[in-house]
């Protein structure tokens, strides 16, 4: 139990360099999901286009989602955004800092996802085979006389190996729309380098003393909440013991007798307990007490003005 718990303090202590494996995490995982996914083309005109897309679009938005469910700071977002004013103003600065720091992380698992869809080119392939110019492959027979709705029943086959008859043409046609599909994935890769490029660069050309501020407030907002959670946890452990022992004292005189056979020791050992247990309890040791420090905690923080100690 002790070693659990030396490992969620140590998670705690080092959460940005968690997520930030988390988030790593998450990239592999998208890759290996694509890997291991059989991809299959419904090879019809009217689902073609929306099975390729969806599948271009729907997997990065889901991902994106999940980097924001496994990250703890979002709650922390949320609460610091919707708590009232209370004693303590809100800066949005804090709030657009922490809300970006969220999203950079959330982006690299769909940034990954659509990178490999793009530079494996079959979505792309199912997507737009049925706007392919089949003349230019150097084959028009293929199609002459057809009707426009037969034309786009053949080219939407193409991605099916066992539906197109005209290997040449189909190997052909794959080739070309993966070109295209390849190429505009390194489009997509240089985007996201050069926009993150720019914002590493551009941010140091802004007010460097804001930005610390905002880094620092984001980051005293999050220590204050798992710390306050930290002794309400404390609190009600001390509040549980010293309850349970009171309890047991009034309900049966043994227990007294009970303790009074024990060595010295141990009832030193117990009363320094007790009195560690006490003094957790920093003068709070009602229900109604505690119900009122915790709401006014929620709806009137304090102010981030510490009195000197005389």
């Amino acid at each position: 139990m002790d070693k659990f718990r030396l490992m969620f303090q140590f998670l705690q202590s080092n959460q940005e360099s968690f997520m930030n494996g988390i988030c790593g995490i998450m990239a592999l995982a998208s890759a290996q999901m694509y890997a291991s996914f059989e991809f299959s083309c419904p090879c019809i005109p009217e689902y073609n286009y929306s099975y390729g897309i969806g599948l271009l679009v729907v997997p990065p938005i889901w991902f994106f989602m999940l980097g924001f469910v496994l990250n703890n700071n979002v709650s922390v977002l949320a609460e610091e955004w919707k708590r009232p004013t209370g004693g303590r103003r809100k800066d949005p600065s804090v709030l657009r800092y922490m809300f970006c720091s969220i999203t950079q992380r959330s982006l690299i698992a769909p940034a990954v996802w659509v990178s490999v869809t793009l530079m494996d080119g079959k979505s792309f392939l199912c997507a737009f085979s049925i706007s392919l110019d089949i003349e230019r492959f150097g084959n028009s027979s293929l199609i002459k006389g057809l009707s426009e709705t037969d034309k786009m029943k053949l080219l939407a086959k193409i991605p099916c190996e066992k539906l197109f008859d005209n290997k040449q043409i189909r190997e052909a046609a794959t080739k070309y729309i993966t070109c295209i599909s390849q190429a505009c994935g390194w489009i997509f890769l240089l985007m996201m380098t050069f926009i993150a490029f720019l914002i590493r660069a551009i941010r140091p050309c802004f007010t460097q003393a804001a930005f610390l501020k905002t880094k620092y407030w984001s980051h005293y907002i999050d220590i204050e909440r798992k710390l306050f959670d930290e002794t309400c946890k404390e609190h009600a452990k001390s509040f549980a013991k010293v309850c349970i022992h009171q309890y047991f004292e009034n309900i049966s005189g043994e227990m007294q007798h009970f303790h009074q056979h024990h060595s010295k020791d141990d009832s030193d050992n117990e009363d320094e307990n007790r009195k560690s247990d006490e003094e957790k309890l920093l003068g709070i040791r009602a229900q109604d007490d505690m119900n009122k420090v915790l709401w006014n905690w929620h709806t009137c923080k304090p102010a981030l003005a510490l009195k000197k100690d005389e």
